[in-house]
């Protein structure tokens, strides 16, 4: 139906006729003449429609988003009326043949940035078609195909998984789906390939891969989907390097036939402590110029106990974020980054503005000045290099919660100071703790999953100090995303059983819900590891959205809900019979 592609049209195609066909993205008429933007997956080109033209009569009747097929002449724009902004910007098509496909109902939204989520989402086959999504769906086509290219090309074998499969709960909540052969059972819906990329590798696989949808029902935040995608990936006889190269050699070529974008090699390392410590965050952003201080050691003999006290206990800490240029903040800002702070833990924030760093003590202003002393505000300064115009910022109390809340603190200041670096910064962070404690349960969790291998090779050196042990766990880490995570994995069943042993799973339970794992670690398991990176956040940042519901074709809602098509929905009382199952509504 068509020669060409709107975006393909160019100062190389003058004086030839073609023919087109998509959408009236504008129409303007002049009186004499009717000026059209026609718009395809390619992009838009000016369309003339003169008036002694044969297509003028059926011109008069277009309107925006009707679907068209128009044959003409293209012809060089006078240089004054070039747009340089588009590919089609020097030329336009002079119609002689309109040909209406179809019409379009007036539209009910107004296919700009003004219109409302819930809009988009609901008529989305419409919101779809503007240039910015066209553009967004194009990048996420282009990454998968980067994806297979690059691991194709690189000894990987793609294998299909389960979506039918056992409820193994990793974190979250299953999906269960009910069985109609098997009355009163139920399989779930996979949260990951884990287990079974796991089980291809003791089947001697060696390299896999797959381009998965995974589901999670989780309480739903901004930037989570129930339903997503995610790459695994999967090697046996390897350790953390191994699998770190892999992975690093994937993004790097994927950027690069995305982008044409280079990043750095090697991307640089950092210990899960030292980002807490530096970053306050297991995903530092590294274009943020500022850093975590430790003052610890500067304070511990002040009389101030809001600083002493922490300073002088294990497991606390006394951290300061100098904010270059950061003195301009009034007083009304700084009350509300304290609020802000508040959200994660913290019972207030200490500050002081440096005037005059040359003048010591007496060029600050601040409410704690007054209890510092020279030694400690000389230590401060030296340690944090503040200048005149900045201002420093102050945290005290757990280490953890002291790191956090400061962590959110620097990326908040960076932001309103617009101080981020352009360009592209991944990090590798390793050594991840083994577990966390958790308070409401009163036990501890896996920091990544349970079938991470721990760095310790004893299954008694870890069951007898649990708190100290870390996992040979490494996440990848872009522009303060975390886009990727994986692990070695554990590859004997005395190791597995201490895992989860110290996760609260007893033996009974572990053998309900994984006991099909158990049983294969016992017959030569290889040493094995892996990663998965969530591609919906590396469609996003590649795009430049900061929603990730921006690179996927049809989203949920923050609610998990699908505008277009009205799910979640009832179904009727004979399909639940069917399904042996029965609804428990909630009271009025």
């Amino acid at each position: 139906m068509r020669s060409h592609l709107c975006g393909e049209v160019n100062e190389t195609l003058a004086g030839q006729t073609v023919t087109l066909c998509g959408w009236v993205d504008r129409r303007r008429d002049l009186g004499g003449l009717i000026f059209l933007g026609l718009r395809d997956l390619a992009g838009i080109v000016q369309v003339v429609i003169e008036p002694e033209s044969d297509a003028f009569a059926g011109a008069e009747r277009l309107r925006n988003e009707y679907c068209v097929r128009l044959k003409g002449t293209v012809r060089m724009r006078p240089e004054s009326q070039w747009n340089e902004d588009m590919a089609t910007g020097k030329v336009e098509l002079v119609a002689d043949e309109v040909e209406l496909l179809n019409a379009s109902a007036p539209l009910p939204l107004m296919m700009t940035e003004e219109d409302g989520e819930e809009v988009r989402l609901r008529y989305r086959y419409l919101d779809l078609r503007r240039p910015r999504m066209q553009h967004n769906m194009r990048i996420r086509a282009k990454l998968n195909q980067a994806i297979h290219k690059h691991l194709d090309g690189n000894g990987f074998y793609e294998f299909e998984t389960p979506i039918l499969t056992k409820a193994t709960p990793e974190g979250a909540r299953d999906y269960l789906v009910p069985s109609r052969v098997h009355a009163g059972q139920f399989y779930a819906l996979p949260q990951s390939p884990q287990l079974f990329k796991q089980l291809l590798m003791m089947a001697g696989m060696d390299r896999y891969y797959q381009i998965a949808r995974c589901f999670r029902d989780e309480d739903l935040r901004a930037d989570r989907q129930p339903e997503f995608t995610q790459l695994d990936m999967e090697l046996s006889f390897v350790e953390e390097p191994d699998v770190q190269a892999a992975a690093e050699g994937l993004v790097r070529a994927v950027f690069q036939d995305v982008l044409d974008v280079e990043l750095p090699q090697p991307f640089p390392r950092m210990t899960w402590h030292d980002a807490m410590e530096e970053f306050g965050s297991d995903k530092p952003d590294l274009r943020y110029p500022m850093r975590l201080h430790s003052v610890d050691e500067h304070v511990s003999h002040l009389e101030f106990k809001v600083f002493s006290g922490p300073a002088n206990e294990d497991g606390q800490r006394v951290a300061a974020l100098r904010v270059p240029g950061g003195a301009q903040f009034s007083r009304k800002q700084i009350d509300e980054y304290t609020k802000f702070i508040a959200r994660y833990g913290a019972r207030g924030l200490a500050w002081i503005k440096v005037n005059d760093v040359e003048a010591g003590i007496e060029g600050l202003q601040s409410p704690v000045a007054k209890f510092l002393d020279d030694k400690a505000w000389r230590g401060i300064a030296a340690q944090t290099g503040v200048q005149s115009g900045d201002i420093l910022l102050f945290g005290a109390g757990d280490w953890l919660q002291v790191s956090t809340f400061m962590g959110h603190l620097l990326v908040r200041c960076g932001e309103d100071l617009e101080l981020a670096v352009e360009g592209w910064a991944p990090l590798w962070v390793t050594d991840f703790p083994m577990f966390e404690w958790d308070e409401e349960s009163g036990r501890h969790m896996a920091m990544h999953h349970p079938f991470t291998a721990p760095q310790s090779d004893s299954p008694e050196d870890l069951v007898n100090n649990p708190g100290q042990a870390l996992s040979k766990g490494y996440d990848i880490v872009l522009n303060g995303a975390e886009i990727g995570g994986g692990s070695i994995r554990i590859h004997n069943p005395e190791m597995q059983a201490a895992v989860f042993k110290l996760l609260g799973i007893g033996d009974e339970e572990a053998q309900a819900k994984f006991g099909f794992l158990l049983e294969a670690l016992k017959y030569g398991c290889p040493p094995h590891g892996g990663i998965a990176f969530g591609l919906d956040r590396v469609a996003a940042l590649m795009a430049g959205e900061p929603s990730i519901r921006d690179v996927i074709a049809f989203p949920k809602t923050t609610t998990a809900q699908c505008p277009l098509t009205d799910a979640p929905s009832p179904i009727s009382d004979s399909q639940l019979d069917e399904l042996h199952i029965g609804v428990k509504t909630k009271p009025e």
